[in-house]
C-alpha cells in the first residue's frame, strides 16, 4: 500500500500549487486527478487567455470577495499577486497587465499557464496520478485523516490531505461538485452551492437581434422599486438568451440572491452614455441632427450607436426610424435621450450553474482555520479553492484566491514555516 506525506485531491490551479508547494517544501507528495490531463479548467479561463491574477492593491484583492473578503487576509498576504507574478515568472511565463489590472500570460495562451504548474509539480518530484478519482477520505477514531479511497477501490495512504477538486461549474472540465459530498460526509457544512459569475437570462426576445453586440463604457444597473441599488460600470455583451460579458457576471450574485428572494423577475438599467448628463446628451443628438438633417432619424445615429442597436432605440423611445429628423420634436429627442440612459430590460433567471465561471457557495468558512486552511474538524484535512464559501468578482481575482489557498496549504501540509 503506498504511503505519502501529502495527498493532493484534484489538478486544477489550487491543487497544482499545493502539491508543487509541498513537495517543494520535502514532502512525498502524490497529486490524483480524476481527468486524464491537469489543469483542465484552467485551459478555458479568460476565454482562453487565463486571468491568473489582479494586480492592485491587497485591499482590493479582499475587496472583490465582498464580506468573505476577510478570510483570505492570511492566505493573500502570505502569497499575494505580486508572489503570483514573480512564481510565473520564475518558471518562464512572463506576465502583462491589461486594464483593470487584469494579468495575463504574455503568450495569451492558458496552455502555457497550465504547462508552468505541471512542470512546477514535476520539478518538485511530486507524483502524478491521472485518471483517479478519490471517493472517500479514510479517517481514524481521532479524527484524523489516513488516506483515501479512490473509486476503483485502491487506497492511498497519507498523513496530510489536500483537498483542491473545484466547485461545480462548468462540469465537463471535471469540477462536477464531488468535493462537497466526499466533505460533507465527514461532518463539514456546506453552504448551499449556487452560481456566481454567470449570464443572464432575459425576457425581452429582442436581444437574440443583438447577439454577439459588445458594448463599452456602459452602466449597468439593478432596479428595485423604482431605483437603482446595484450600479457597475464597464463592458456587457448580448447574447441569444440574454446579456453576459464581465459587468453582467459581476452582477449577476445580486440579481441570483433577488430572483431567490422574491421568486419574480429583476429589472436592470443599461446607460449607453452614463459619461454625458441628460443635457449634455441632448446637446451631442442636436448635432447629429443637424449633421444629417437630410435623413430620416434611423439613418442618423450611427455617430452615437451601433448599427444594429438603433432600430431597439427607437422602438424603446416608441419613435418611427421613417421620420425625417428635421420633423424630431423637442419632446421627442427627449424620449430619445431617456432611451440611452435608460435601456430596460427584465431578467427572469440565471444560466445553469454549469455555465457559471465560478460556485458561490461551498465549506463553511467557520470550519476552516483561515491561516492554515486546515479543517478545525477533521485533522490534517486542508481545503482550497472553489470549494470553499468563497467566490470574487472577475478580473483575476478567483485565480488568485486558488493559487494563495493552495500554497499556504501546501507549506502548511509538508509543516513548513516560510521564511
Amino acid at each position: 500500500m503506498k504511503q505519502f506525506d501529502v495527498i493532493v485531491v484534484g489538478g486544477g490551479a489550487a491543487g497544482l500549487v499545493a502539491a508543487g508547494k509541498a513537495a517543494e517544501a520535502g514532502a512525498k507528495v502524490i497529486l490524483l486527478e480524476k481527468n486524464s490531463l491537469l489543469g483542465k479548467k484552467l485551459l478555458i479561463t479568460g476565454k482562453g487567455r487565463c486571468n491568473i491574477t489582479n494586480a492592485g492593491e491587497i485591499d482590493e484583492l479582499i475587496e472583490a470577495f465582498g464580506s468573505k473578503g476577510s478570510f483570505l487576509y492570511s492566505a493573500f498576504y502570505t502569497f499575494s499577486n505580486l508572489d503570483t507574478i514573480n512564481f510565473f515568472k520564475r518558471l518562464g511565463l512572463r506576465t502583462m497587465t491589461e486594464r483593470g489590472n487584469r494579468v495575463f500570460p504574455e503568450s495569451e495562451q492558458a496552455k502555457d499557464v497550465a504547462d508552468a504548474l505541471k512542470d512546477y509539480v514535476q520539478r518538485n518530484k511530486a507524483t502524478i496520478s491521472l485518471e483517479s478519482p478519490v471517493e472517500e477520505i479514510l479517517i481514524n477514531p481521532q479524527h484524523q485523516v489516513i488516506g483515501v479511497r479512490l473509486t476503483s477501490g485502491q487506497q492511498v495512504m497519507g498523513k496530510k490531505i489536500i483537498m483542491a477538486m473545484g466547485g461545480a461549474s462548468y462540469p465537463g472540465t471535471g469540477s462536477t461538485g464531488d468535493g462537497y459530498k466526499i466533505l460533507s460526509n465527514l461532518g463539514h457544512k456546506i453552504i448551499p452551492i449556487k452560481p456566481a459569475l454567470v449570464p443572464l437570462e432575459t425576457e425581452e426576445k429582442w436581444v437574440g437581434d443583438l447577439q454577439g453586440l459588445g458594448l463599452k463604457n456602459v452602466e449597468l444597473s439593478v432596479v428595485e422599486k423604482g431605483k437603482k441599488t446595484v450600479q457597475l460600470f464597464g463592458e456587457m455583451l448580448f447574447t441569444h438568451f440574454g446579456i453576459s460579458g464581465p459587468i453582467v457576471l459581476t452582477i449577476s450574485k445580486d440579481i441570483a440572491r433577488i430572483l431567490e428572494k422574491t421568486g419574480k423577475p429583476v429589472s436592470v438599467s443599461i446607460d449607453l452614455k452614463p459619461a454625458l448628463s441628460d443635457e449634455k446628451l441632448d446637446l451631442r443628438i442636436q448635432r447629429d441632427f443637424t449633421k444629417y438633417a437630410k435623413k430620416i432619424i434611423a439613418n442618423s445615429l450611427g455617430d452615437l450607436l451601433p448599427r444594429t442597436l438603433i432600430p431597439i432605440i427607437l422602438m424603446a423611445a416608441k419613435l418611427d426610424g421613417e421620420k425625417f429628423v428635421h420633423q424630431i420634436s423637442r419632446e421627442e429627442r427627449k424620449l430619445l435621450v431617456a432611451a440611452l440612459k435608460n435601456l430596460s430590460l427584465t431578467v427572469t433567471k440565471t444560466r445553469p450553474l454549469k455555465e457559471a465561471i465560478v460556485t458561490a457557495g461551498g465549506v463553511d468558512l467557520k470550519e476552516i482555520n483561515p491561516g492554515t486552511m486546515e479543517s478545525k474538524k477533521i485533522q490534517g484535512l486542508f481545503v482550497v479553492g472553489e470549494l470553499l464559501d468563497i467566490d470574487g468578482i472577475t478580473g483575476g481575482f478567483n485565480l488568485q484566491a486558488a493559487f494563495s489557498t493552495g500554497f499556504i496549504a501546501g507549506m502548511n501540509a509538508a509543516n513548513l514555516q516560510e521564511t
